[in-house]
Parts: C-alpha cells; structure tokens; sequence
C-alpha cells in the first residue's frame, strides 16, 4: 500500500472518528451511514485524481464536484435535473434545507431529530470536514494542520450538547488525528530510506540498526508513546481540576445536559417524536389534572400551534416573548355573540416530563404557574426561560370553552387579510394533487365551513384512511403525497394534510400539537400517558377564531359544531334514554364519550344500556326471590355476550347448507357468504362502504386488511360471484363455499393483532345490524298499525247507523 492510500484511509478515519461526537446530538444514527459512504466516495475520487497526477486544484474541485453531486441525489433529487444536476431549483432547495436546519438547530432539545434539514447540515458539515483533511494531510502532505478542522468538528458538537460530548468522543476524535499523524509520519520515513534505529541488542550492533525491513519502528514506537502520554495528559487535568470539569470535555459542570425524561416529548417541535411515545410499550405518565369541565371528552391540552409550512415541514414562527400578563388577551377573532363558559383546571406534570412549552387548554385566560415562563401572543403558549422546562410543575389554568354553532361557523366573515395572508400560504413544490384531492371532496359546499367539515368527514371514515403508528414519519411535501396516495398513517399524517388541503381551499389553517383529554381515575382526577400524545388541525372563521376539528380515525373527539343536527326528543327512538334517568355525571365516561369518532359516524357505539335490580315488596316465598335474583343475575351475565352469540349464529345460518338447490336458494346463498365476508371486515376494523361495487368492495378489504394467497382470492371470487347474481341475465352455477368464507376470517384474523381479535370475537361492530332491524321493525309495525288504525275508522263510519226512524 502506497503512502498517499495509506494517507487518505488515515485521514477518512480521522474524520469518521471525529463525527462520532455528533451521535450524541440526533435520535437516530443512520445517517452516519450515509455520512460515511459519501465521504468515502470523496476520498475516492481524490485517491484517483492524485494516481492520474492530476493538479492539485483540479483534483480539489473534482472532489468538490462529487460533493455537490452526492448532496444533489441525496437531497434536492426531486429538484436537480435529470435527477443529479444541481439546477437553480436544486440549489435554492438545499438553501432552504440549510436554513431550516439552522432554526432546528437553535429549536430543538438533544437528542434532536433527525430532520431533513439536520441530516443535510450534519453531512454536509463532515464532507466538508473530510474535504479539509483530505487536502491538508494528502492532497498537501501537512496532517498536523488538519487537526484543526478535526477540532472544529469536536468542538461543535460539544458545544451544542452542552457537555453531552464525554471523553469517550474525544478520545475517539484524539486517537483519531494521532493515526493521522502516525500515516504521515511513516509516509516520511519511508521516503527517507535506511533509518537509524539504535544499536541493536542482538549480534549485528551498529549494522542491524542500520537494517532495512524493521528500521522505522522505533521511530514510529515513540511517536505512540508521545500521542499516549498527551492523551493521557489532556483526560486526566480536566479531570483533576474542578474548574476544568465543563468545556470540550463534557463533564457535570454548570450545563443543564440532558436529563433522563426517555419517551417524552422533548423537542420544540413534537411531530417528529409523536410517533415514538404512540409506539411505547408502557403509557407512561406525564401529567394528570382536576377540572370542572363539563365537557371532559373535549378537554385537550395544547403544547404550541406550528403555522409554517416550508414544503420540508410544518414548524412554529419565530414571534417576539413578552412577560405572562395577569389576565390573557381576548382570542383573536372571537365575537361577543359567540357562547364562552370559563373553566378551572389545576394540572400536575411528572418529573420524567421535561418540555420546554406549557401545555394549556386552549384559549386560556389566566395561568398561575411558578417560575420562569414568557408568552407568546400569537399562539397564546407559555414558553421557558432561562432552561426552565415543566418537569414537576404544578399550575391552574382558567381557560374558556368556545361553543360556536354550526349557524355561527358557516355564516363567518372572510378572514382578515393579514391573517389570509400569513395562514393560507403553501409552498411552490405542494403537489397539485392536493388541491385537486380537496376540491374534489368540498365540491359543492356553500361556505367554508362546509368545506372544513367534509374534509374531516373525508379523512375520518369517508376517504377510507386506515390509522397507522407504524408508517413512516414525515411532513413535508412528498410525505402528504405519500399519504394521499396510501391512505394510511396517524394523527401527524392527518393533521398536516388536512392542515394543507385547507389552506388550498383558502381557509388559514395551522396544526396544534399536545394531547388527548387523557383517563379518568378512580380518585376523579384524569392521567394524560405518552400514548395520549396527539396533533390536530385548527382552522380560522372569523368571528369564531381558531377551532379545533379532528380528521384522525379512532382518536380523540369529534367536535359537536361538525356534527350532524341532534334528532329530535322522540320517545320512540331506541337511542335515546327514558324519562326520569339520571343526568348525574359519573367518574366513567359514556359510551357515546369513550366511542372513537369515526365509530360514532359509522353508528357503531350502539345504545347505553343501564340496568339494576328492584327491589320486591312482596312477602312471597324465599324460592321465588331466590329464582329471580338467579335469572337477573343470568341476565346481566349474558348481556355483553349477546353481540357474540348473535354473531356466532349468523354465522351459522349464512354459511349452513341447504337442501335446495334451486338457482334463487344458489344466489341466496351466495349473497349470505358475502354478506358474512363485509361483516368478518368490518369486526375487525373495516366498515363497510355501500356506495362501491362487489369488486371495488373487495379490493378494499384485501388492501385495508393485508390480505394475501388464499385469503385475498376467495374474496375476489366472492365479488365475482356476487356480480354474476346482481348483473348476469342468467347467474348459472355461482357459489361461495364455507371454506372461503373461513379462509378470509382466518386471515383478517391473524392480521388484526391480539386486541383486535378480542374485539371481533367479544364485541363485533357488525352486531349494530341487530338495532338496525329492530328499528326498521319497529317502524314497519307502527307503520302497519296506523295503517290498521285507519282501517278500522273508515270501517267504523261505514258500520255507523242511521239516525233516521224507519
């Protein structure tokens, strides 16, 4: 191996060595990865330019070529002509990148996130580190200057971890520049011919010292010596003085360093750590609170609004802190005829949750909170000052519950300009498909109202989004894409694009950040875990102000301003509580309250059903008290197993055999096997769409229930067969065996997870269909009765005699 080859291998060691003190900084390290396989792909090109004997500005500039070339297709690949050029379009994205890497730099909390803009200047930074030592210590043959930038690169990342850096890093970064210097010095020596190395011990004497092979040792021995005893040296002063104890080398100083919170939301910007506490194995808590709410299912706690859209991620603006004023302002753009009721909550923050913003219902009007906090008037959020953050923070809040009307909202006056302006703006690389996509679903609407409604609508049960904590995380432009096309994600996914759509539409929008209402306790107070961590949209209606509407399936609540009209107080509607029940509230929530949102449209929460013993009077005999107390305790046992005893002998019947075999019982049959496929999805989370054929119907419950093999087959073949007996003239020989029905339960079975087992089997959504027949019966029976009634009138007036005397 040739001097300049070891050289270079030496100096791209050094350099990944170096960057190893930046791991710390970020919660992923894979684009250490992709750090180093572009700096290896830059010294490669300056090992061949330096073979070719090219000059040594031109090999620096091809090096430099490769460079952009690389951060090209690894960034701006959407942007660069024919996918690697870097265009004017290209360079303005990378700039973009840059400056909102700089903003995430001095917003985030360590570990930050690794965002695109952190990823491009975190690589960016150790290719140009690597570049700086490569031509110094290769290009240039000088590696003890190259330490320099080596240093830089170590003392950026100590500095921004605040002695996060330990002396493990540097000594990986020391160890680092001295195997630079090590290469550099056998290079030299081995240019120098026979070295002396002493008087060997050994016969030879003065001749074996002046041998060839094994000459450069000792040279290269003391120089091992000299870097030990420095590194040595450097580790044990800081070590010995206190007042060394902070700086490079980390330590316990003064710095506030990173505490050990783990799986809280600890960035500035929490969309990215979102889906992090969604996926913790244990809902830890991180506050719990009392409130006089009486609307405790609406009860969300705001961290901050993020109202940027740069095309790479939402993020909040950066505005001017004031002191916490004794009393908040009025919310911008809420009128007077609007119904407000102030509320109380006293909150409770864990010791293990540590964020830099206060979360606060939302609009608060006074917070009585100890410390160093300022407030940010746009957003109506309390910021730390000073390193103060929530951990262990015990505050009341008054805040107001806004109850606008739908008639309010849709009558709302156009924004004002200046709010038009900032909250409607999108970025120029926002793909037309959004627009299109939102377009498509208000068309129609009278107002904007209207228009923000069916988009939630969309979103939540209409659009056929499937919630997903597992997909890829991401908020800019190409990940809503992604999710349009897809249709799957979570509360992040839904609350950007619908943020987006709207702002298309013309309506300012901006996403919210903080969490659900959180679980009552025993005790009456409500715990908030990780789990409970959430974002949504808030759109603007002047008049009104910024309010809150809620596009993620199966999470949080459903305002009640986006909510159909109530039905009206019929003492024959089965889903409505009889006179005389109690309206005391209770320590557990509803059914109507606990339901998912996107149950409550689809009608799946079914009707609360309350039950109790009465107490006899009656003197009878102790047998008969005895059978009673027997049977209604059966009864109330047997109540929650009736949606499964239901299902299971609709099963039965619709797959049960029968002895004719005539073409309508075939065709019968085979709309009972599917009838029972539709329901098997819709127990394990895929409700029915009525509105699409057998074969679109199909497709969409093999591609919402990962569906493959067998499985996805005999649920085509049962659409097939149902089209044959809807639209053929003549069905002929069409049948669905059991067996593909059993097949497909199997597979959306082993697909939906344990829970979700549980569910299908305990408590299948399908068994709606049980109150839907017994109110259509109902209604056909009173139909029938009225119907009769009449009758019976007109034949009564006919059967009337005459008054007249014969």
């Amino acid at each position: 191996m040739s001097g300049r080859t070891r050289l270079a291998l030496s100096a791209f060691a050094a350099t990944m060595m170096a960057a190893g003190a930046l791991l710390p900084l970020i919660e992923t390290s894979k684009w250490v990865l992709h750090a180093a396989f572009m700096l290896a792909v830059q010294c490669g090109v300056g090992a061949l330019a330096r073979r070719l004997r090219l000059a040594r500005v031109l090999t620096v500039s091809l090096q430099v070529l490769v460079t952009l070339l690389t951060l090209t297709v690894a960034f701006a690949r959407e942007h660069a002509l024919f996918g690697v050029l870097p265009g004017p379009q290209a360079v303005r994205h990378l700039a973009d990148l840059l400056s909102a890497g700089a903003e995430d730099v001095s917003r985030y909390a360590i570990p930050a996130p690794a965002t695109d803009g952190i990823r491009l200047m975190l690589i960016g930074g150790v290719l140009l580190i690597g570049l700086t030592v490569d031509v110094l210590a290769v290009t240039c043959r000088a590696a003890a200057p190259a330490g320099l930038p080596l240093l830089a690169l170590y003392s950026v990342a100590a500095g921004l971890s605040d002695g996060g850096a330990g002396w493990l890093w540097f000594l990986l970064a020391a160890c680092g520049y001295l195997l630079l210097l090590l290469a550099e010095g056998r290079d030299r020596l081995s240019r120098w011919g026979r070295v002396f190395g002493g008087v060997s011990r050994t016969s030879g004497g003065l001749a074996a010292g002046l041998g060839g092979a094994g000459s450069t040792q000792a040279p290269v021995r003391t120089g091992r010596r000299i870097g030990a005893a420095a590194l040595g040296i450097a580790l044990a002063v800081p070590a010995a003085l206190p007042a060394l104890d902070g700086g490079l080398l980390g330590g316990t100083g003064g710095g506030s360093g990173k505490t050990g919170g783990g799986g809280t939301i600890s960035a500035v910007n929490p969309l990215v750590s979102l889906q992090n506490n969604l996926n913790q194995p244990e809902n830890r808590e991180v506050m719990s609170y009392r409130t006089n709410s009486g609307s405790p299912q609406d009860f969300y706690l705001r961290i901050l609004a993020l109202d940027q859209f740069n095309g790479g991620e939402w993020r909040p603006s950066t505005r001017r802190l004031s002191d916490v004023p004794d009393r908040l302002p009025q919310p911008a753009g809420l009128d007077g005829d609007v119904a407000v009721t102030e509320i109380r909550t006293n909150i409770t923050a864990s010791r293990s949750y540590q964020q830099t913003y206060l979360p606060l219902p939302y609009p608060a009007s006074e917070v009585d909170v100890q410390g160093r906090w300022r407030y940010e008037p746009e957003g109506r959020t309390l910021v730390g000052d000073d390193g103060q953050t929530t951990r262990g923070a015990r505050y009341e809040v008054s805040s107001l519950v806004v109850e606008p009307t739908a008639a309010q909202l849709a009558a709302a006056r156009p924004p004002r300009a200046d709010v038009a302006r900032e909250y409607t703006r999108v970025p120029s690389s926002l793909p037309d498909v959004v627009e299109e996509t939102a377009e498509r679903v208000t068309a129609g609407s009278a107002n904007d109202y209207e228009r923000a409604v069916k988009l939630q609508d969309w979103f939540a049960s209409e659009g056929g989004f499937r919630y997903d904590t597992t997909v890829t995380s991401g908020t800019g432009t190409a990940a809503i894409e992604r999710f349009l096309n897809d249709r799957e994600g979570f509360c992040v996914h839904f609350s950007f694009t619908m943020a987006a759509m709207a702002r298309t539409l013309g309506i300012p929008a901006r996403v919210a950040v903080g969490f659900t209402p959180g679980t009552v306790q025993a005790d009456g107070s409500v715990s908030v875990g990780l789990r409970d961590a959430h974002a949504w949209p808030e759109l603007y209606f002047e008049g009104v102000g910024w309010t809150r509407f809620e596009p993620t399936p199966s999470r949080g609540s459903t305002p009640a301003y986006t909510l159909p009209d109530a039905p009206s107080q019929d003492p024959s509607d089965p889903a409505l509580p009889a006179d005389g029940a109690s309206a005391a509230p209770t320590a557990a929530p509803s059914a109507s309250e606990s339901c998912p949102a996107q149950m409550r449209l689809q009608g799946e929460c079914g009707a609360s059903v309350a039950t109790g013993a009465a107490d006899s009077d009656d003197p009878g005999s102790p047998a008969g008290a005895v059978i009673l107390w027997v049977l209604g305790s059966l009864v109330v046992l047997t109540l929650p197993l009736v949606p499964m005893l239901w299902r299971v002998r609709a099963r039965g019947r619709r797959l049960g055999s029968s002895g004719s075999r005539s073409p309508a019982d075939a065709a019968a049959r085979v709309m009972a096997a599917w009838r029972e496929i539709t329901d098997t999805a819709w127990d394990h989370g895929i409700p029915p769409d009525e509105s699409q054929t057998p074969r679109k119907a199909a497709a969409r419950v093999v591609r919402l229930g990962g569906l493959d093999g067998p499985a996805a087959t005999a649920v085509h073949r049962a659409a097939g067969a149902v089209e044959q007996v809807l639209y053929a003239p003549e069905p002929g020989a069409v049948s669905v065996s059991a067996g593909d029905v059993r097949a497909v339960r199997a597979a959306l079975s082993a697909s939906a997870g344990r829970w979700g087992r549980l569910r299908a089997a305990f408590a299948p959504r399908s068994a709606v269909r049980v109150v839907w027949a017994v109110s259509e019966r109902r209604t056909e029976i009173g139909r029938r009765w009225s119907d009769r009634t009449e009758r019976g009138r007109w034949a009564a007036r006919l059967r009337r005699p005459s008054r007249q005397q014969g």
